[in-house]
């Protein structure tokens, strides 16, 4: 399973936003983030027309203006950014979820083989994003929990 390029720049940019919230009063330009983390400025401006009308950042116009996390990087999970740009966190190939959500990936509409190991990894994805917050991420947390493991 890989998540596309949609959602890891969403995630990326969240967690540029979220390091610079710490400077008082100060909207962050997606032309900054842009540069810092190498991603098109026009991409970006897309990703966040959708993290706002999720409720996940606000913006700012004006001088100084730019954009704000919504509610603090510890309440941000990395699902909900996932989520907010319309990325699925799937392993199956199956659209099998809500009103289709007995359909399988055969031709004929059944289950593969396989579907229920893949069906099971997506919800421990799904989980494991869900249990990761912003603040995590820009604290070096995970870093830290990978190597005393």
């Amino acid at each position: 399973m890989r998540l596309s390029t949609k959602g890891r720049y969403a995630v990326m940019a969240m967690a540029d936003l979220a390091r610079r919230q710490d400077e008082p009063c100060r909207a962050v330009a997606l032309s900054d983030i842009a540069t810092r983390q190498e991603i098109s400025l026009s991409y970006l401006e897309q990703l966040f027309a959708r993290l706002r009308r999720k409720g996940l950042v606000q913006s700012a116009r004006g001088p100084g203006g730019g954009y704000r996390l919504s509610k603090a990087a510890a309440e941000t999970t990395i699902a909900d950014i996932v989520h907010a740009v319309d990325e699925p966190i799937r392993a199956t190939r199956c659209a099998g979820r809500g009103a289709d959500k007995g359909k399988g990936c055969m031709l004929k509409g059944e289950r593969c083989l396989t579907h229920d190991l893949w069906e099971h990894l997506g919800d421990r994805i799904e989980d494991y994003l869900a249990s990761v917050s912003l603040a995590d991420v820009i604290s070096g947390r995970l870093r830290a929990d990978r190597q005393a493991a």
